[in-house]
Order: C-alpha cells, then structure tokens, then sequence
C-alpha cells in the first residue's frame, strides 16, 4: 500500500487554519521526544507515564525473536489454534494484525455464556491461550483464563504448557507459574495506543503474522511523524479530525484495505477524546453505510483507501488516507494526540470508563431484580412506555437532536448473532443520524469513555438475551451469565443516573434468532 493522506472541504481548511500553529509550537518533534507537556497542566502527570508508544522499536527488536521462537515450540508440539483472551486494546490491535495477514486468531474478547462456551469447549487439544492484561486484574480476561484453566484440567492437560500471558510489569498477572510464558509490556504505553507493544505483538506473532514486517512498517514513518514542516502527516491528520462543527468521524475501510482497521482507530479515538463533554465521535462503517450517501453537516467522512484514487471531489468535506498496517497504526496515534492538544482535552486517561465498572461489581454482589416494562412476541421492553417494539424504537429515536446520535449495545454472541449488524443500517437510514454498533461488553472499554464523557448528544439501545447455555466460572461466585448481566446493567445503570441522564431504551431477547428478526423488522 502507498503512504498518502489528502483532505477537502472543511477538513482542508481546517488544516490549512491550524497547521502553522501546529508547525510553530513543534508539536511533531515534541511527541517524538515525550515533551508531557503538550496537552497542558492538568494532564501533565498522566502524559509523563504514557508516551512510550512513539518509540516501541527497540523493545520490540528484543520481543519478535522471543514471539517467533515460541511459535516454532508451539507448532512442534502440535499447538496452532490460538486463542487471545483480552479486552479493548489488548485485542483489538490483534485482530486487525491477524486479519491483514490471513492469519487465525480467536478473539475472546465477550462474557456471553453461550460464545465463552463455544470457544472454550472447541479443540482444546491444538490450543494455546493468551491472556492480555495490562493491569493483570481485567475481570473479562480472569474470568476466561479460569474458564481455559478448568477445561485443560478437565481433559487432562496441565494448563501451565498451554497458558501465556501478556502484562505490565509488577502486575497481579506478572507470575510465571503455571504458565508456559510471561512477556512484559512497556507499562508507559496505554492499552489503545499498544499496537506495537507485546499487547499486539505476542497473540499476532503466535497465529503466524509477519509482525517482523509490521514493526518496519512503522519504523517507515517515524522520522516523518517527528518533524516540523507541512509534510508531517500526523499533523495534517490532527487538524483535519479536529475540523469544528464536524464531530462525528465517519470510517470507512474500502475494499482491499485494512480489514478491521476502523474498529481499532474507533477505541483508539473515542477513548482518548471522549471528555470533559468534548470529543470526536468515531463511527465504524462499511463502504455503502447510509451515512456516507448524504453526510450530514455535523459529520467528516474518513475513507481507508489500499491506494488513493487519482481524482477525489476537491468540494466535498472527505479525509482520504492510504498506508500500510504498521504505518497506519503509528500515523492514527499520533494524529490523535494531535487531536487532543487542538480539543484541549488529554488524550491519555479514561476517567468515565470506571463507573461502568464499579456498577458491574455491585451487581455481581447483590444482581438486580426487574420486570419488563412491556413484552412483545421474543422480545421484552424496558425503560420505555410503549407497549410494542416499533413503537419503543420509535420513542427512542424520536429523542435524538440535530446533532444527535444513535448507540447500539449488543451484550449478545458476535460469531452467532452476526445478522444483528444490519440493525445499524437500518437504523442509520431510518432516522438519518449517525448509528455505533458495540458489542459487549467490549465497547466498555472503547466507546464507553465516549458516551459517558463526551458531548450528551447520544441515545441508547441496549440489546441483551437469553443464552442457550451458562458457563461456571471457576473460584467465582458467578457464571459468564452473570457476569455480562451485571456489565449490562451496570451500564444502563450509569448512562440513566442523575449525572448523565442518557436516554436508554433496553430490549431483551428471550428467543434470540426471533428477537433479532423482529428488530430488523420493526427498524425497516
């Protein structure tokens, strides 16, 4: 793939208004060299520990021989389904790596029953287990390696010739017993900005990516992304997702580019801008996505070209980017940087994502009872007045402003109930805004900063259902259903409080395959 990057309508002249400033206060060199300085005072402490990321090559000139010996191992003994358990950035990064090589990685990356099962239960005779964590206390990532761990035991194999694990130093899950390996990350790095740390490397490496040519790909563009002229692409980037009045980022992979790239930089952007009621929204899409047939005025269309087109429409407002994974990952981080220094926001803390979290655990505690509010065929309704599911969709959308947006939650199977996806474009052509789709509950660790931190434009549609099977959680309390019950919850429970007061409409499934039917039907 080429390196280019091209911009028109407001984004151009939004770079063309910033870029000077950008050029005169160094903003380029001064990533490069760690200056914490950049996004302020009060974000200082935070970016002082958290710059690691701009320069992850030497760590990883060290890592890739150690990945790819460990990978001969593994094949030698007959072990080639690798299986990644981890959360947000930890699998994120990952997947895209796997999937721009051609190579099998199964991402465990959910707490529904009956997908946990699935994975669990499949081929544990060929299989080795990654767990990511950076803080080595992620109760998803736990909750999966006790699972793994149980079901080795279970078929007699000894999990410590199956288990490897990926962490921060000095972390809960710094441990090499009972484990076939530890690698350490840079703990200077922060989960979504970890692509070219052990994080993305080690479970890429082990399922067989060429991550030797990935980490050269992004050496391609370092010195670039460190200079102070008008050829610095990162900076060009900043500015132009910056762009005021165009705070919805529509991402498009076009066909024959990076597979799966636009989920990575919607965690990597929402994450990191979604505060202080400030942010760019990312919205991940596919080519043909409603929203991009008629943007809408508040919306910046970013396509994911494998070579960019020879004549693009100068008068329509576009960001046309081309370049290799590597190159990608290293050019998406630092324009976000970019980005919070021009937002005024600091790109490197999450401080909403915890409230989730801390609702989750009171609920695993004491689990909240509750009664539909309606029910209507497969479906039960609740948070909502209305009586069927048209009429609550509609109630729903009514409540999005002018410069609103949709958000799907699907606590649900991703391989199982993959149809569900069309529920986004329906929605998307239905009410003319633009619609997210999350699974959970891995958006908590992506978007979820997003919709409790950033602009109160957003409503909810919390889709969550029954399983056709439970899975025990070993040494806990609770199964996997009632650990995703919990985070679907806690979720609600946070976005409808007081303090953000987010309208939220939940449906939950009671038959999954005639629930989603009737959601496509009543969106359409």
């Amino acid at each position: 793939m080429e390196l280019g990057l091209i911009t028109s309508g407001a984004a151009l002249a939004s770079v063309e208004s910033q870029l000077p400033q950008l050029i005169e206060d160094r903003v380029g060199s001064r990533i490069a060299a760690k200056d914490a300085t950049l996004w302020g005072p009060e974000a200082e402490s935070e970016a002082s520990i958290r710059l690691g990321w701009v320069s992850p090559f030497e760590a990883a000139e060290a890592l890739v021989p150690q990945i790819l010996a460990l990978r001969e191992e593994l094949l030698a003994e007959g072990l080639d389904r690798v299986v990644l358990c981890g959360m947000g950035g930890s699998s994120l990064a990952p997947e895209v790596i796997a999937a721009n090589d051609g190579v099998d990685l199964v991402i465990f990356d959910t707490t529904d029953p009956q997908a946990a099962a699935r994975i669990v239960g499949t081929d544990l005779e060929r299989t080795v287990v990654v767990v990511s964590s950076k803080s080595g206390s992620t109760v998803e990532t736990d909750s999966q390696r006790r699972a793994f761990t149980s079901a080795f035991n279970a078929a007699g194999i000894d999990p410590a010739t199956r288990l490897v694990l990926v962490t921060d130093p000095g972390s809960p899950m710094d441990n090499p017993d009972g484990v076939r390996a530890v690698f350490n990350a840079d703990p200077n790095v922060g989960g979504r900005y970890s692509a070219l740390t052990a994080f993305g490397l080690v479970p890429s490496g082990l399922a067989g990516a060429d991550i030797q040519a990935l980490v050269e790909e992004a050496g391609l563009i370092a010195d670039l992304l460190a200079t102070d002229d008008e050829d610095n692409l990162a900076l060009h980037l900043g500015a132009a997702m910056a762009t005021v009045g165009r705070d919805k980022l529509l991402i498009a992979g076009l066909p024959g580019s990076l597979p799966g790239f636009a989920d990575w930089a919607e965690q990597l952007i929402a994450e990191s801008t979604g505060k202080l009621g400030k942010g760019v929204l990312p919205v991940a899409l596919g080519p043909d996505a409603p929203e991009l047939r008629e943007p809408a005025a508040d919306t910046l269309p970013l396509y994911i070209h494998a070579e960019l087109p020879e004549e693009l429409d100068e008068e329509a407002t576009a960001i046309h980017v081309s370049a290799p994974l590597g190159t990608s990952f290293m050019l998406f981080e630092y324009a976000t940087a970019v980005a919070g220094r021009l937002l005024g926001i600091n790109p490197f803390d999450q401080p909403d994502v915890e409230a989730a979290k801390a609702a989750a655990r009171s609920l695993l505690d004491a689990p909240a009872a509750g009664t539909p509010d309606a029910v209507d065929g497969s479906v039960e309704l609740y948070g909502t007045s209305a009586r069927t599911l048209s009429e609550a969709l509609r109630t729903l959308t009514s409540k999005l402003a002018d410069d609103g947006y949709l958000a799907i939650q699907a606590y649900l199977d991703r391989e199982q109930d993959a149809e569900l996806l069309a529920l986004r474009d329906a929605l998307a052509a239905a009410t003319g805004r633009p619609v997210t789709f999350g699974w959970g509950p891995r958006f908590l660790h992506s978007t979820g900063q997003y919709h409790k931190g950033g602009p109160r434009q957003g409503v909810f549609l919390q889709l969550t259902g029954d399983a056709s099977e439970d899975l025990p959680i070993e040494g806990r309390p609770f199964s996997f259903g009632g650990l995703i019950t919990a985070q679907a919850s806690g979720d609600a429970a946070v976005l409808t409080d007081a303090e953000h007061a987010r309208p939220l409409l939940r449906v939950h499934l009671t038959d999954r395959a005639a629930g989603i039917a009737a959601l496509l039907q009543a969106a359409g």
